[in-house]
């Protein structure tokens, strides 16, 4: 099985480099990790994310790992040049790297080089040479916010070299009770249901979040909708729910904003009530409808929104419903949200929505617009579910503490 997970790493290589050729995305994952030099370091906590969203799920344990333990330098890597590009500068850590490619050879010399005491990695991302390099090593191994499903390949009858890296974590600490038995049922019991990290980062940015002066003019005395995170399916649905509704304004943040995919959403808005961020120096008071044509906001934008619509949801999943719902807002999101336990749990309680088509999201978001007392009870449901979830981040810093 290791032969063939070898020539799997270096297939998803070749296929990446050769669609480098026409894509920058994968141009900057190839230029990334073909140019970096990796610095020495005496000691190190190595933090490892997939991407931008697993950075800042794992967020508040990077800070009070930098806090706690300042004789060891903090180097984060990155699998995404999504996630690398926005947090390369990152005040948190020391050094940010792309993660090299899973060879043995690139596994050893790199742990050799960052000499790490610990490493942490959010979520997912199960590479066997470097989780293989670190057990060999003696050096800890800790999943946080880990979440489990029994579609994954751990759980089939081919994941046996899976299960094999399972057993070189040093210890889990997972979001959710299936996840512990998932874990259980094939030997693995070094698990404690810590929750999820993300629960901690959203609510302590709910409490101080960064004024935006033209947002909050742009508001005024309106209700807002917000639309966060959105691809073209979504914003097609928002924009035929606008047509109802001229008594609010709308923000939508786009999830990738070059230069066509923000021409093609400006495309299906009022043009004279409509202005992008870039542009909002020359607000008027008859601007109805702002577009977000920059990265970083979103997590401030909330603070102004009555409704919240998260994007991703007609695709491969929807973005973070928790840094709107901390804010105390009901979210609505497409149909592709069963991985997504926050979502389910929202859902649930009544404070989200899923919706599949425009005519579900014009009878959700108008009854949600149009009647204050069932947009409050939902409201009121969305920032209880956030606020009586924070805590994992000091549960899992107690457990490392009192071992390293």
């Amino acid at each position: 099985m290791l032969v063939l997970y070898n020539i799997g790493i270096l297939l998803y290589y070749t296929l990446v480099y050769i669609v480098s050729l026409y894509k920058n995305k994968a141009k900057l994952w190839i230029k990334g990790r073909s140019g970096q030099h990796v610095q020495p370091l005496k000691s190190s906590i190595w933090f490892h994310f997939a991407s931008l969203g697993e950075f800042e799920q794992g967020r508040p344990v990077l800070e009070a790992a930098k806090n706690d333990y300042p004789q060891h330098s903090i180097v984060v890597t990155f699998f995404s040049p999504s996630g690398y590009e926005a947090r390369k500068n990152t005040p948190l850590a020391d050094v940010v790297y792309y993660l090299p490619l899973d060879r043995a050879a690139n596994a050893r010399k790199f742990i050799s080089t960052i000499n790490p005491v610990m490493a942490i990695f959010t979520k997912y991302e199960y590479w066997y040479h470097f989780f293989n390099e670190l057990h060999k090593k003696h050096v800890p191994l800790y999943i946080i916010s880990g979440i489990f499903r029994p579609g994954q390949v751990f759980f089939k009858w081919y994941g046996g070299l899976h299960r094999k890296m399972l057993k070189m974590v040093t210890w889990f600490f997972v979001q959710d009770i299936p996840s512990k038995h998932l874990l259980h049922d094939v030997g693995i019991t070094n698990v404690t249901i810590n929750g999820d990290t993300r629960f901690d980062r959203v609510w302590a940015n709910a409490q101080q979040p960064k004024s935006l002066k033209y947002v909050a003019e742009f508001k005024s005395n309106q209700k807002l909708f917000i639309a966060g995170s959105t691809w073209p399916a979504d914003e097609k649905l928002i924009a035929e729910l606008i047509t109802q509704h001229p008594d609010w304004k709308f923000i939508i943040a786009p999830h990738e904003i070059g230069e066509d995919k923000i021409s093609g959403l400006v495309s299906l808005l009022p043009k004279e009530t409509t202005i992008k961020f870039s542009g909002i120096s020359h607000l008027t008071s008859n601007i109805s409808y702002l577009i977000i044509d920059n990265i970083g906001m979103l997590s401030s934008l909330y603070q102004y929104a009555d409704i919240a619509y998260i994007g991703g949801g007609f695709g491969a999943g929807i973005h973070n419903t928790l840094e709107a719902a901390a804010f105390g807002m009901p979210v609505i999101f497409g149909p592709k949200y069963d991985k997504f336990k926050e979502a389910r749990d929202l859902v649930e309680l009544k404070a989200g929505f899923s919706i599949s088509s425009q005519d579900e999201l014009n009878t959700v978001a108008g009854v949600l617009m149009t009647d204050e007392a069932a947009r409050y009870t939902a409201a009121i449901a969305a920032k209880n579910y956030v606020q009586q979830n924070v805590g994992a981040t000091a549960a899992i810093m107690k457990y490392i503490k009192e071992r390293h």
